[in-house]
């Protein structure tokens, strides 16, 4: 008997330990994992729920139709990518900066010692077999050291040939030897609309190669992206700037924006570092306007008319007391300039409206050539595009309520 119930007391824990091994099994640990809570024993006992099967999921079907237009839309961005790209460079340069600007100390006996060097890289694109080569002013601005590697990999030397910080453009030549040169079409600036597809292909953060979808978001801005001039006291505005939502960020300037059909409609040049899918480029029109001269003779002649100022606003129109309801108030006068010779005048008093000290009494421009004048970029953008150094504009102002015209001779912009 006593060996009967040692028998079976052998058997009841050879069981339980049978039981815990299965217990623990069941959430995947081992007996050894005693920190870890395991289920109840009792829930061993149960049959396992069978395994599953992995389902396929169905997607929810699209029209033929629908299929057919996002594949075509694929296809004319591929075609684009591949046509366009071998036309685009990236660009490194190497530019000298004055040390002292840094806070570096002089050491001396050594000469130059303030000159330091730094590293930019930016975008550009090919526009003829002679090897000329698009960028933006602000990438190759004091290059010391300038070199292209073309999209098969092809690493060459550049020279500048123009650049005109006005516009924000540059021309750099490569040896047309060194590489197959395949070469952009340019578009036209003055048939793009705001909602249509815009491309941005150029080296954002120096990732070669990439592309970027977006629309035109807008049309006609204007940025003093230009060079201060020291004559004005301010900075030359770049007007007629195409905005994108097309991603741009720092090594995309230079790069090209492209329309539907490939054709460059304008040069990626700046981004609102404030705001996302904020982005604008120089239409390609300036560029037509620009880089012939550049190429010629280094460099493009603006002509220029000599006065700042704004748009009229409705707390100017009743201030003093306007006969219009549209046009440029002549704010400044450069001593000197064209206007001045003209005996164009700027704002010369104070009034206050609102509690805010506004100026006014400055000449209003409604018209220029007999072209209407709504706002006053209309009158850079006339000069640039119409207007030659040397060239006499009419002017329609009024001043003290009255309607005259001002004869202006244009002169070619200071500060070079």
């Amino acid at each position: 008997m006593a060996k009967n119930v040692k028998k079976w007391g052998l058997v009841v824990i050879l069981c339980l330990l049978a039981l815990s091994v299965v217990g623990c099994s069941a959430c995947g640990l081992w007996p050894v994992a005693r920190l870890v809570r395991c289920p109840d024993l009792r829930q061993t006992r149960t049959a396992r729920a069978p395994v599953r099967a992995a389902v396929a999921a169905t997607p929810t079907p699209l029209m033929p139709q629908v299929v057919g237009q996002g594949d075509l839309e694929e296809s004319l961005l591929i075609n684009i990518y591949k046509r366009v790209n071998p036309a685009v460079v990236n660009i490194r340069v190497i530019q000298r900066v004055d040390g002292s600007s840094l806070g570096l100390p002089d050491v001396p006996g050594i000469q130059d010692n303030n000159d330091q060097f730094q590293q930019g890289v930016g975008s550009g694109f090919v526009i003829d077999d002679d090897g000329h080569i698009i960028t933006n002013n602000h990438v190759v601005e004091k290059a010391e050291d300038v070199q292209v590697t073309f999209a098969d990999g092809t690493i060459v030397r550049a020279t500048v040939v123009g650049t005109d910080a006005d516009s924000d453009l540059a021309v750099i030549r490569v040896d047309p030897s060194q590489s197959p040169l395949v070469s952009v079409e340019l578009g036209d600036s003055d048939q793009v609309q705001v909602g249509q597809r815009a491309l941005a292909l150029g080296n954002p953060f120096g990732l070669r190669g990439t592309l970027t979808v977006g629309i035109v978001s807008a049309l006609g801005r204007s940025l003093a992206l230009g060079r201060t001039s020291a004559a004005i006291g301010g900075r030359f505005t770049i007007p007629e700037l195409v905005q994108t939502d097309a991603a741009i960020n720092p090594g995309n300037s230079g790069g090209p924006l492209l329309d539907s059909q490939g054709r460059v409609i304008g040069v990626t040049t700046a981004y609102e570092a404030n705001a996302s899918g904020v982005g604008f480029a120089v239409p390609v029109n300036t560029l037509k306007r620009v880089v012939p001269a550049l190429i010629k003779n280094g460099h493009y002649a603006y002509p220029w008319l000599g006065i700042s100022g704004t748009d009229l606003s409705l707390d100017l129109i009743e201030a003093m007391n306007l006969p219009v309801r549209r046009g440029a108030i002549v704010a400044e006068v450069t001593p000197d300039s064209p206007a001045a010779k003209a005996g164009l005048r700027g704002n010369g008093q104070t009034v206050n409206k609102s509690g805010r000290e506004i100026q006014v009494g400055g000449d209003v421009i409604t018209a220029i050539d007999a072209q209407t004048v709504e706002r006053f970029d209309d009158i850079l953008v006339y000069i640039l595009r119409h207007a030659e150094v040397g060239q006499t504009v009419t002017l329609t102002v009024v001043r003290g309520g009255r309607q005259q015209t001002v004869q202006v001779k244009l002169a070619e912009r200071p500060g070079k």
